[in-house]
């Protein structure tokens, strides 16, 4: 069981002050939470790719690369790089140099994303959405296994026998697929034999099970092992010493953050009321003290199958303060009591 850390390094304005952190000063902080998050002993860190101004992350690699030099164990990864509106080989070659400057620790979570703006930023058209990704996958699979490349496809000029570099540090570069929750992308990402990662942001997480099923289905019709692919969840949430403090502090910035999304996309007022239900044991948001988190996490493994959990911190903009203290809490409480049960859990099945 491995625990981590996601975020989208959130520049939205503060709940109280309205100031807005700069984009440079928030990039620094979350090279300081990769630091951190090391030094508590979390497993896996990833950041995501967004091109609005309400995000610093439009090049997660590069993030990353600013704080591997200064971790030692924790993995690197986007969460997600938006490979439609990418070059794959640019992609790859990304994260071939983090995995130098980290020693084989990098990553790539490969998705659609949720946001389209970097379409028309990069000249694409959003008629050719599913189109541009499977046919762009395929190249960045590719690169994984090949030095030399010869390939062609629609949507990016040809390459004839010629070697990408820098290659990475690791045999294989991991590529997980990162998926919303739809049974297209979760049969891809198991027809392929891909590492899997849910987005588990809503509704009862327990309702992931039949799509981890069904992954695990596809990967064996096509012939993989399924026992070897491993499924993660990036799901929101918030650590402080006692539950209440965590839900008091937690709740203003991601109602802000939910709402200017929910503005954009037609959705309803986020309240309170909808908040509390989505901290309950069975919800999707793991928000409360040490323990709390640790037995929704045991449960969301028990009965889900998930084998890395990612806890998206923050929503919105919140003090770097907060934030570095729960990212101790999670890696000195939570993981620790996570993968003990676990452990003990696995030990008489």
């Amino acid at each position: 069981m491995e625990i981590g850390i996601s975020t989208f390094v959130e520049t939205t304005p503060d709940v109280k002050t309205g100031e807005v952190i700069s984009h440079a000063q928030r990039i620094r902080e979350v090279v300081e939470e990769i630091v951190l998050a090391d030094q508590v002993g979390l497993d896996v860190f990833g950041v995501g790719e967004h091109h609005r101004e309400d995000y610093a992350s439009s090049s997660p690699a590069v993030i990353l690369a600013g704080a591997a030099s200064q971790t030692n164990n924790i993995r690197l990864t986007s969460a997600v790089t938006v490979l439609s509106s990418a070059d794959p080989v640019r992609v790859f070659q990304d994260f071939a140099t983090l995995d130098g400057i980290s020693n084989g620790r990098a990553e790539i979570m490969a998705g659609r994303g949720s946001f389209i703006e970097s379409f028309p930023l990069f000249g694409y058209d959003l008629r050719d959405y599913e189109e541009l990704f499977d046919e762009k996958l395929d190249l960045l699979l590719k690169l994984q296994t090949s030095e030399k490349i010869t390939w062609s496809g629609k949507h990016r000029p040809a390459i004839e026998n010629l070697g990408v570099y820098p290659r990475p540090v690791q045999k294989t570069l991991p590529i997980w697929i990162g998926s919303g929750g739809n049974q297209e992308s979760v049969i891809r990402a198991g027809l392929l034999g891909l590492p899997l990662v849910l987005a588990i942001i809503g509704g009862s997480p327990l309702h992931f099970a039949p799509l981890v099923e069904l992954y695990k289905k596809a990967a064996e019709h096509a012939g993989h092992d399924s026992s070897k692919l491993k499924v993660a969840s990036h799901s929101h949430g918030f650590i402080a010493d006692d539950t209440e403090t965590a839900a008091d502090k937690f709740f203003p910035p991601t109602q802000y953050a939910m709402n200017k999304l929910g503005k954009e996309r037609g959705w309803g007022p986020y309240n309170r009321s909808s908040f509390d239900a989505a901290r309950s044991f069975e919800g999707a948001l793991y928000v409360g003290d040490a323990d709390t988190v640790a037995e929704k996490i045991i449960h969301l493994r028990k009965e889900v199958g998930i084998e890395r959990f990612m806890l998206h911190v923050p929503v919105g903009t919140m003090p770097h303060e907060d934030v570095m203290r729960a990212i101790e809490l999670l890696g000195t409480k939570v993981a620790p009591k996570v993968k003990a049960e676990v452990a003990r859990w696995e030990s008489i099945q």
